[in-house]
């Protein structure tokens, strides 16, 4: 076998398996990537809304009370 062409393979080899090597890292830096988060407020449905609406009903209340004892 020659060297140089023995020499000249493994460089082509060398080439491909850097080439490869590059893909790879590509691939695991977009994985890697989470998506974009929606934008603009988060929808509530209507059990969540019942459950805010009665937890400040509570506060509100609570503060008239207050109010009215300091008074």
């Amino acid at each position: 076998m020659d060297l140089e062409k023995a020499i000249r393979e493994l460089l082509v080899e060398r080439d491909r398996i850097s080439g490869i090597i590059a893909q790879l890292e590509q691939m695991q830096k977009h994985r890697g990537a989470s998506p974009p988060k929606p934008r603009g407020r988060k929808q509530m449905s209507d059990e969540e809304r019942a459950v805010v609406s009665n937890r400040m009903r509570q506060y509100w209340e609570s503060r008239r009370q207050a109010k009215q004892a300091s008074a």
